[in-house]
Order: structure tokens, then sequence, then C-alpha cells
């Protein structure tokens, strides 16, 4: 039971270990990273170094396929150069594992002492995070010594005898075990390692040996697949094709593994030699026969992965077209179509959010969260696509309409996460509590309710329009808010006066939400200030209250 404790925590340390390379490279490289892995990657040959690049920087292929399939996902990379990465991420675990069979003992411990003193006292430069790379990396290697030496007793074991000595050559048999391997140490790196040392014990044969190497690499394509399970079709499609090129690599290699075997056999190497060795020329011949075939292979993997309907998953965009990137002009009229619908979005939720109030309504709720989820997607969707656009070639107009989209998509977005929040209150007053608003309270928030959609509307029709007098329009309809505002505020206190018991009960609540509009109103004017700032700052200086209170919600916590 120790022995398998010992095994597992090494295994932990392994992941853990990852974990820190993979974040201090990407604080100290990481814009340097994103921009090898997301710009010109459409030469398959220069993709396919880089993927082992970065696979030896990051120590991981699962890191590489979990940054590669953000981008897919992002729609920063296409698949095709994506898969190209990939293949050459397998090569770079092949070269690492060479790397870590060498006698590196002495290495761990100098990394992690020198880590420490570098992490701790200088944490928050580059150096501090170099540190932090270093502890990874001493981690990393510890690890697999321990997984190595703790895995040494169990192979020792009766049972395990037996077990691997019905592991008589079957390529399929054996590449299944050294799958399950691979699963079991969340490493096919450590599975490689750990079949190097049972070669080298006699505790298995060549053949196996080989069956067990093809195998731990399905099943590191095998942790990819799980590990992009719960993101979009576009970034399943990557880790989708890594396992299929690696099962054709299965298959590619049963003609000719009795010639193979032979050969090797014949070489002057050590078992543990032969293991890594064989690892290593299988990855890089199978990685360089199949680089040709990753354009169909990406037409292959979009066919098995379709886009989902939206009905079944988060809103995507319907008018963020790629192919307009290149005409400024109607990409961000495309930008301007996306960022109207977000605010469809949040008159809907305003909608919901109302019906709330009005009665405990479990189905509408659940809709306002999806309805926040979508408005999450789109708002991320808009920023990427505007990120595309080079803002350089942009004319002066162009550069500031870009500006007022964003802007404007920014606050659409944190207007939606205080309507979520603002449902939050409300479901924890009226279901936890079992408290509910009086009549008045009631028909006083409605009110508000229903200016803030006035003022919503006339919003997204000012961004649109850029007419200077509906921006005039929107900051009277401001100020007449805040006058609203403050009257039904006073008129709920004066109802505390009164001693009434529901007024009393959700009094907190009361003043929250009319806060919580105060400051959705002032996201959803914010247009008209733009619309003014050169045309009419005469505007703007009459508003001068209005700007304060805009200020102190975006300084507010």
């Amino acid at each position: 039971m120790l022995t398998l404790l010992n095994l597992l925590s090494a295994v932990a340390l392994l992941i853990w270990g990852t974990h820190i390379v993979r974040t201090g490279i990407l604080r100290v490289f990481g814009a340097q990273l994103r921009k090898i892995l997301s710009q010109n990657m459409n030469r398959r040959p220069l993709a396919f170094l880089a993927g082992i690049g970065v696979t030896a920087l990051v120590q991981s292929s699962n890191a590489t396929a979990l940054l590669v399939t953000s981008f897919v996902a992002q729609g920063l990379m296409a698949l095709t150069p994506a898969l190209a990465i990939m293949l050459g991420a397998d090569v770079g675990t092949a070269l690492m594992a060479r790397v870590l069979t060498l006698d590196l003992s002495w290495l761990s411990p100098l990394l992690i002492f020198l880590g420490v003193i570098f992490f701790l006292s200088r944490k928050q430069t580059r150096a501090g995070q170099l540190g932090r790379v270093a502890i990874g990396l001493g981690l990393i290697i510890l690890a697999l010594e321990l997984i190595v030496g703790a895995a040494a007793p169990i192979t020792q074991a009766q049972g395990i005898k037996v077990l691997f000595a019905s592991l008589t050559g079957d390529l399929l048999l054996d590449a299944l075990v050294g799958a399950l391997f691979a699963l079991l140490s969340y490493s096919s790196l450590a599975a490689v390692l750990l079949t190097a040392t049972l070669a080298g014990a006699a505790l298995i044969s060549l053949p196996v040996a080989i069956g067990l190497v093809i195998g731990a690499n399905i099943g590191s394509g095998l942790l990819a697949l799980l590990n992009t399970s719960m993101q979009s079709a576009a970034g399943r499609r990557v880790a989708l094709g890594s396992l299929l090129y690696k099962l054709i690599g299965l298959l590619l290699i049963i003609p000719v593994l009795a010639p193979l075997t032979q050969w090797l056999d014949g070489l002057a190497l050590s078992p543990q030699g032969l293991v890594i060795g064989f690892h290593l020329l299988y990855n890089s011949l199978r990685c360089l026969l199949l680089l040709p075939t990753v354009r169909p292979m990406a037409r292959f993997c979009t066919w098995l992965l379709p886009e989902q309907a939206e009905a079944s998953g988060l809103a995507r965009p319907r008018h963020l077209d790629p192919a307009a990137l290149g005409t400024p002009s109607l990409a961000l009229a495309n930008a301007v179509r996306e960022t109207l619908r977000i605010g469809d979005l949040i008159e809907t939720m305003l909608e919901h959010l109302l019906e709330v109030l009005r009665g405990n309504q479990p189905a509408l709720s659940r809709e306002l969260h999806r309805l926040d989820d979508d408005v999450d997607a789109l708002y991320s969707a808009v920023k990427l696509y505007l990120a595309r656009i080079t803002r350089e070639g942009l004319s002066e107009q162009d550069n500031r309409r870009w500006a007022e989209i964003i802007e404007l998509a920014v606050n659409l977005e944190q207007a939606g996460d205080l309507v979520e929040r603002m449902l939050g209150k409300i479901q924890d007053q009226k279901t936890a509590q079992r408290r509910s608003f009086s009549a008045h309270g009631l028909e006083e928030l409605a009110s508000l309710h229903a200016q803030l959609l006035v003022n919503l509307r006339l919003g997204l029709s000012v961004f649109l329009s850029g007419d200077p007098e509906s921006a005039r329009q929107l900051l009277r309809e401001k100020r007449r808010f805040r006058a609203l505002q403050r009257r039904l505020a006073h008129a709920h206190v004066g109802r505390l006066h009164h001693q009434n018991v529901q007024s009393l009960e959700t009094s907190s609540l009361h003043l929250e939400l009319i806060a919580d509009m105060r400051r959705l109103n002032s996201l959803f004017c914010s247009s008209a200030y733009v619309v003014l700032e050169e045309a009419d700052t005469g505007a703007l200086q009459q508003d001068l209250p209005a700007n304060e209170a805009l200020a102190d919600f975006n300084h507010s916590p």
C-alpha cells in the first residue's frame, strides 16, 4: 500500500512540476509564445518546429496542446497549422525523454535550490519567474526519478511479473497497456521512462517495450482529448487530430515491426537505450511522414466534429466574418452589428429580471444565467475580432469607431455581470430568507426599471447613429433617471418611518437594487459622451454630476 502511495505522490509531483514550469514560462515568455504560435504559422515546417521548441520549453506536449487548442477555439489560429504544431510537440516530447535519461540526479537539487532563492527574493520580477521555472524543472526531474524508483518494488511483485510475462509481443495488447500507463501517470514521458526501466530490468522484451511506447503515445493523445472535452468543437478538433495521428502511427508500424525489432536487437545499445532510441526514431519518422497530410486531416476532423447548434451551447457570433478583416470599414460594421446583438441580450436579461422581481420563477432565473453566459461569449468574440484589425492602417474616423465599439462592448459585458449579481441578491432574499417586497416598493422598482430600459434602447440608438441631438436627449434622460432614483430612495426611507414590515425586511435589498440600476444607467448612457466629446463640449459640462457618478461607479469595488 505504501509503495502505491509513493507512486501516486510521485505522479502528483510530476503534474505539479509541469504546472509550475508552464505557469512560469507563460508569465515570462507568454506574449512571445502566443505570438509564435498564433502568427506566421501558415508554413507547415515552421509550425512543426514551433511545436518542438514550445514543448521543450514547457516540458509537456499536453501543455502545448492546451495552448494550441485555446488559440484555435478563440479563432486566433487555423486547424491546419495547429495539427502541424501537435506533430512537432510529439517530437519535442521524444527529445525530452532522451535528455531526461541522462544522469541528472545532481541537477534536480541544484535547480530547486537556486529556483527557491530567486523566486522568494525577487518574486515579482522576471528573474523571480525564471526561478519558478527552475523549481518546476527540478521537481519534474525528481518526480520522474521517484516514479521509476516507486515502480521498481511493484515490478518485483509476483503478480506483476506474471502480468508482464503475459505480454508476449502482441502489439495491440501491449499498446493498450502502454496507454493505460500514460493515463495513470498523466504523462507519456513518465510512461516511456518506466518502460525503459522495465526493459533494463529484463522484465519485458524489446517487442513488448516497443508496444508499450506506442501505447504511451496514444495515451497522451487520449489525455489531450480528455483535457479539451469541455472546450468548443474547434478546440477539440486539435486533440482529435493528434490522437488520430497516433493511431495511424500504430497501423503504420505493424507491417515493419518484426524487421525493425531485429535491426534494433543488432545495435550495440543497452535495453534502456534501445527503448528511448526507438521512441525518438518512431516519433520523428511518423511525424515527418504525416506532416504533409495535415490539411486533409483538418478537413476530416471538421467533418467529425461540426459546429454545434447555438441552442445546445453558448451563443455564437453571427456577423463577425473573418473575410471582412481585410476591409476595416466593413469589419467595423460587422462588429457594430454584433455589439448591438449583445445589447439585445442585455435588454432580454432586464425583462427577465423584472419578472423574477414580481414572482419567484426558477426557469427564468436559469434563463437569465444562460443569457449572461451568452453575453460573455459574444463580448469575447467581439473583442478578439477587433484585436485582429490592424489599427495602424485605420483612418482617424475608423480609429475612433474602433474605440467606441470596444468601450460599449465592455460596458455591456459589465452590465450583464451586474444584472446577474442583482438576480443573486433577489434570489437570496426571496428564496433563502422568504421575504418579498411591499406593493409600493415593487411598483417603484418597476418604474425605475422601465426608465432603465428606455435609456438602454436610446443608448444603443445613439451608438448606432452617432446623432448629437439624440446624445443630448440621452443625457437628459440620464438626469431624469437620477432624479427619479433619488425620489424613490427618499420615498422608501419615508415608508420605514411608518414601520411597514415588508419595507423594513427588504430595505437593504431595495436600496441596493436602486443603486445597481443607477450604475446600469451610467453604463447605458456612456455612448452619449463619445458622440458629444468633440461635437458639443457644453453638453458634457452641463452633465458634470452625471460624469461624477460614472467616475464613482468606475472606482467602486
